[in-house]
């Protein structure tokens, strides 16, 4: 029986891909340096961190991961701080129905603990979320299992007992090593996505039925 639901944020909670995207693409072009979305396809799900020091040695960039960060950090806040954002659509009708339900609700993100918080204030959904873990917080990012384990201690629930929603192959690929039912949500504007493994996939969040689980 399902206990707890976790949702990853960016392409599910909030249609945030399409921005980082973007700001990717203006970090590396204050670089002088073109990257297509198909390139940052692969690194949907991974912690910042990551991507950059991958990034920096691939197309061997001068700039520190800390530099390169700042400056998508930038252009992130740039694109989106200014915005009238919404949720996804489903999104508060699934939170509300896993809050009657008595399950509880985290949320397990790649990126930073201020941009998340900037999100879901922005949102007005904050106040679901009994645990929120960044990709900050753990040592090994998504695909490895790390972040989903560490939000189901924190909800102090079994892993076995936990629902997580996905956009990302990384990300799936992460729930079911922690040991988790996963939903892949195949969102359009977060790239191509192998969410095949997933126990099942929905094209909207409205087709996700938590009496199911």
């Amino acid at each position: 029986m399902i206990k707890a639901l976790i949702f990853d944020m960016d392409g599910v909670i909030i249609d945030s891909e399409p921005f980082h995207f973007e700001s990717d693409q203006l970090t590396m072009k204050s670089f002088g340096i073109d990257i297509s979305h198909e390139e940052l396809n692969k690194y949907v799900g991974v912690a910042n961190p990551i991507m950059w020091a991958e990034l920096k040695e691939k197309c061997n960039l001068a700039a520190s991961v800390d530099q390169l960060l700042e400056k998508q950090d930038y252009y992130i806040n740039f694109l989106m701080g200014n915005r009238q954002l919404e949720p996804v659509d489903g999104i508060p009708e699934l939170l509300a129905e896993a809050k009657r339900a008595g399950m509880k609700i985290g949320l397990a993100s790649s990126s930073g603990r201020s941009f998340i918080e900037m999100i879901l204030t922005k949102l007005g959904i904050m106040h679901y979320f009994e645990v929120i873990v960044s990709g900050e917080e753990v040592k090994n990012s998504k695909p490895a299992p790390d972040i989903f384990l560490k939000a189901a201690e924190k909800l102090k629930v079994n892993p076995k007992d936990c629902l997580v929603i996905e956009d990302s192959q990384h990300g799936v690929k992460a729930a079911l090593l922690a040991g988790m039912t996963c939903i892949g949500f195949d969102n359009p504007n977060s790239g191509t996505q192998d969410l095949s493994p997933a126990h099942a996939v929905v094209s909207s969040i409205t087709q996700i039925d938590l009496k199911k689980y």
